[in-house]
């Protein structure tokens, strides 16, 4: 267990009791920004042998198309020293990823290479981006930044048309656990306006000892350095509203504050795990829009800008999440 929490991108299952997943998710936004993809490769462990399973779900912005790739659980292989895991002939680390996909769905192949990774830092009270929550055994549901903002190079060739991604910027987290929260805002995004810049945002009902709590993890890279808003850091949400398609959330840490206002867009369904099996729908879009403001607690502003192409999921009762947060 010690090794696995100093090294959240590992796998973390293998002597896991079902139900249990474990799933990696890769943000890939080519130089053109055109091309916007999400490959999430997983696996699934049920109670009923029948449901388990690996996979790798792909999620084409630009067509509004998303397609899950099955696998038999024998087909999900993962390194015990190191972050690398194949599902099937499909590899993945930290800095790669080979794609070898051709079923039903169609044929997604080809090679990237991540280089200039953002890694979330990882200490011994607090490993990466839950915090001292890391060391807790009974979490529903675990949460790891792999990296943050990342240069891309590469091309995937998708039903016969080449992707190129080389020059484009990337994204990489994973979760862990029994299943997904009962509710949650997730965003983020890597293209705002100066370079560099990126933020990732995690605010839902955790569940604790037969109660549950509202917990959040904010990160906000800027000038190569992690300013993290969170629960275990004693951050504070000063304000969350959720309005049709808006979201407002002011929070602040010791030292500063930061503001984001996010519009949601039409999203696709993308598949997550329950505790009987991988069958519960939600709905995440990558053409969400940022507007964040990043200041000391003294009010002298730091930065402000708007993010492109991000990344957004508002699921479950976000009322009851809100009430939990004020």
């Amino acid at each position: 267990m010690l090794t696995n929490v100093l090294h959240p991108d590992r796998y973390h299952g293998f002597s896991a009791k079902p139900p249990y997943f474990e799933g990696w998710y890769y943000k890939l936004v080519s130089a053109d920004e055109n091309t916007r993809f999400v490959v999430i490769p997983g696996v699934y462990i049920a109670a009923d042998p029948a449901k388990s399973h690996c996979f790798v779900q792909v999620f084409d912005s630009q067509a509004d198309q998303v397609n899950f790739h099955r696998y038999p659980i024998n087909a999900f292989k993962a390194s015990k020293d190191a972050f690398e895991i194949r599902v099937a002939n499909n590899i993945f680390t930290a800095d790669h990823i080979s794609l070898v996909i051709d079923d039903d769905f169609g044929q997604l192949k080809g090679s990237l290479t991540f280089s200039g990774l953002s890694t979330w830092p990882v200490r011994f009270f607090s490993p990466g981006a839950m915090g001292w929550f890391a060391w807790v055994p009974f979490m529903e549901c675990y949460h790891g930044v792999v990296s943050m903002n990342h240069a891309i190079s590469g091309q995937l060739t998708r039903d016969g048309q080449p992707m190129n991604f080389t020059g484009g910027r990337g994204y990489i987290e994973k979760d862990w656990g029994k299943q997904f929260p009962s509710a949650w805002i997730w965003g983020q995004s890597n293209h705002f306006s100066k370079p560099g810049v990126s933020l990732m945002m995690s605010v839902a009902i955790i569940p604790w000892l037969g109660g549950s709590f509202g917990g959040f993890i904010i990160g906000l890279l800027h000038d190569g350095i992690i300013h993290r808003f969170a629960t275990y850091n004693g951050s504070k949400i000063d304000s969350l509203t959720v309005q049709d398609a808006d979201i407002n959330l002011v929070l602040h840490n010791r030292t500063h504050r930061l503001s984001i206002q996010a519009s949601r867009k039409k999203g696709v369904i993308l598949q997550a795990p329950t505790t009987i099996e991988m069958d519960r729908r939600i709905i995440e879009t990558l053409d969400a829009h940022f507007d964040i403001r990043f200041e000391t607690k003294g009010g002298e502003l730091i930065y402000e800008g708007s993010g492109l192409h991000a990344g957004l999921e508002v699921v479950g009762d976000i009322q009851k999440l809100i009430a939990k947060v004020s």
